[in-house]
């Protein structure tokens, strides 16, 4: 597939991800048609989530395969994931975020969203991508790159710290909002996490998502 091809296809994948979810927002459309996602997974084939915890891999590493609605691996066999592109679409529709804001991306994985994040601040603001394993970190800071309003930081999310944020974007369960959240988000910023309990993650916490209470996995 040529590159103007997969342009094409990317275009369809960021309408078909925001209509799957209701959300009109031009500007996270644009954001998911402008940022490849093959550039944060690495070599294909990929690993594509299915039911019961399986992974199935794409027939062939050519990158058309990843503009579907679904969760690709990144470490399956840890069950650390890209997570599913219409439930970030809504989550990053409600957290309404504007050019020129400070964006922070808890549990940054290799920084696909972190990159769908930097599109939506723009070049007049600025996203920080927080990632507690090495590794992961260092992938996000080399996909990253050519992000220029982006910066990486290997760390634990609920104690790094950070500038001031007008919206916090946490991709790893809490059972409370962490202190350095609370007290770093602007006045009229956005908290948008998964809320889970001693049983992990349960229906109750995808049924209730909403920004500032919302719910995110450990799929980044």
């Amino acid at each position: 597939m040529t590159p103007d091809e997969l342009k094409i296809v990317r275009r369809a994948y960021a309408k078909q991800i925001t209509a799957a979810v209701r959300i009109i927002d031009d500007r996270v459309e644009t954001a998911f048609a402008e940022v490849p996602r093959e550039d944060f997974l690495g070599p294909g084939p990929w690993p594509i989530f299915r039911m019961r915890k399986a992974y199935v891999p794409t027939r062939a590493a050519d990158p058309v395969y990843l503009y579907t609605d679904d969760i690709v691996g990144i470490i399956p066999e840890r069950h650390i994931n890209n997570g599913q592109p219409s439930l970030h679409a809504f989550l990053l529709s409600q957290a309404a975020t504007r050019a020129g804001e400070h964006l922070v991306h808890v549990g940054a994985g290799a920084g696909y969203y972190s990159a769908i994040m930097a599109n939506l601040a723009a070049s007049s603001g600025k996203v920080t991508a927080i990632e507690f394993q090495p590794e992961l970190a260092a992938q996000a800071k080399a996909n990253l790159t050519p992000y220029r309003n982006v910066s990486v930081v290997q760390g634990d999310g609920s104690s790094v710290a950070f500038d001031s944020a007008d919206v916090i974007y946490v991709n790893a369960g809490a059972n409370r909002p962490a202190d350095i959240w609370l007290d770093r988000l602007n006045d009229g910023g956005r908290l948008v996490l998964p809320l889970t309990t001693d049983l992990g993650f349960t229906s109750s916490n995808w049924s209730n998502m909403q920004p500032s209470r919302g719910s995110v996995p450990r799929d980044a």
